[in-house]
């Protein structure tokens, strides 16, 4: 973007500052948004940042889920919307699209970390070796185009517990629930050769198939709270919870990892892609706020200075870049470069 341009969207950005009432008309914070499972690292991130810049409002940090976020962010340019969402999966095209349709015209995408979707138990409680065949299986509305008839994991695997399917895990707008449906339930569906067909035939009913999760209670939305969940397989030695890595990580003490395909939800098995939940989270910065909102690169700038391998982000669960992504990231947190349509080929 030339300059001439970068100017007027950032005065563009500063006449809404100006221009709109309530508290946004001076604000001075930065607001992000998005995803709960990236929410404690920005906290963190915050935290710190705050510290550091007294001066400046502490950056406000909201949890409304990834897609939910994302719908905020592409709203527009101005004090009234987000200077940052939070992702825990990547920004779909027709996502990038709608920004674009409304004005939100230069977005640089960071992947600030890996993170991974943990099956996890309370301690003592339900152990098994899952595997994605399985857990499609066990929480498909129509497994495999057929009727629901599993009530316990025995009926799914007869290797398995006779305890009955209780999964509580993220609501549809979460990107957890999306990084659950790609990295677990359609590999699970895709298992069948006849889903595989399907998917050249009628796309759009495939989808359906492998990733419409059942609605009759073996499978309970939580919301965006996964803290939520943690403290409800804790209360029920048969429930299974889905979450992001860094919550099992945090809670250890009260909840155990549960094997997928014989591999356990570690930092290693992460890092290494090794574990099949394994996922990359972003946050995505509008670029037009950059020098409109104050703190909003020092903020980002933060960032980069904690997602580091020996970084603080590590301690509560974030799983480091590989080297290659991480010298990618450290330079376009401070160069921004803008998302193209090219980007999502």
């Amino acid at each position: 973007m030339n300059k001439k341009l970068r100017f007027s969207l950032v005065a563009v950005v500063a006449v809404a500052l100006a221009g709109c009432g309530g508290t946004d008309a001076t604000r001075s914070s930065v607001r992000a948004v998005g995803s709960s499972t990236v929410y404690p690292f920005a906290k963190l991130v915050a935290e710190s940042f705050a510290r550091s810049n007294p001066e400046l409002g502490s950056p406000i940090i909201e949890s409304t889920g990834s897609g939910g976020g994302i719908e905020l962010f592409c709203q527009g340019v101005g004090a009234n919307t987000p200077d940052i969402v939070n992702a825990s999966r990547r920004m779909k095209v027709s996502e990038f699209e709608k920004c674009q349709a409304n004005g939100v015209t230069e977005v640089t995408e960071l992947q600030v970390g890996l993170d991974g979707i943990a099956f996890a138990a309370s301690r003592g409680g339900i152990d098994m070796n899952l595997t994605p065949e399985i857990v499609y299986r066990a929480l498909a509305a129509r497994p495999f185009g057929q009727e629901q008839t599993a009530k316990t994991w025995r009926d799914v695997d007869p290797s398995l517990p006779g305890k009955p399917i209780l999964v509580y895990g993220p609501p549809s707008t979460s990107g957890t629930r999306d990084a659950l449906k790609e990295l677990v339930l359609i590999p699970g569906c895709e298992t069948r050769a006849e889903m595989q067909a399907l998917k050249e035939s009628d796309e759009d009913r495939q989808e359906q198939i492998c990733t419409e999760v059942r609605s009759d209670g073996a499978y309970v939305d939580q919301g965006e709270q996964d803290n939520l969940i943690v403290q409800k397989i804790q209360g029920n030695a048969d429930a299974i919870g889905v979450f992001g890595y860094s919550y099992l990580e945090e809670n250890l003490d009260k909840v155990q990892g549960l094997r997928m395909n014989g591999i356990e939800p570690t930092y290693e098995n992460i890092a290494q892609f090794r574990y099949p939940g394994a996922r990359p989270l972003f946050i995505y910065v509008k670029n037009a706020h950059l020098d409109a909102i104050r703190g909003l690169r020092g903020f980002i700038s933060e960032w980069a200075q904690m997602w580091g391998r020996e970084g603080p982000l590590t301690r509560i669960g974030l799983v480091a870049n590989p080297d290659d992504v991480a010298a990618r990231m450290q330079a376009a947190a401070t160069e921004f470069p803008a998302l193209t349509a090219s980007d999502f080929e």
